[in-house]
């Protein structure tokens, strides 16, 4: 079962396009790969940069209460909407 965050910011459609990612993209040096989803998992990869801020902090420490550190998809797990994750990704590229 997921969880919900607030509504941050609306995501530009050219910023939708440019987090998600197929299952057969390289991933860049500075990023990481995380599935996405409450049901059907999507795969974002995302700059290692945002691990500092508070907000995608705080994602992660619900992430973890929901999965603990045994991800099976061999990537970071986020159980949150898709749309709640790319608003909260544009929000942390924008500030």
């Amino acid at each position: 079962m997921g969880f919900r965050l607030p509504r941050i910011v609306n995501a530009k459609p050219s910023l939708k396009r440019t987090l998600s990612s197929s299952e057969t993209i390289i991933i860049p040096k500075s990023h990481f790969p995380v599935y996405v989803g409450e049901v059907e998992n999507k795969r974002f990869v995302v700059p290692i940069s945002f691990l500092k801020h508070p907000s995608f902090q705080n994602l992660l420490s619900h992430a973890e209460k929901e999965f603990g550190f045994n991800h099976p998809m061999g990537a970071l797990t986020i159980p949150c909407s898709e749309e709640a994750f790319i608003d909260l990704t544009c929000n942390l590229q924008n500030s």
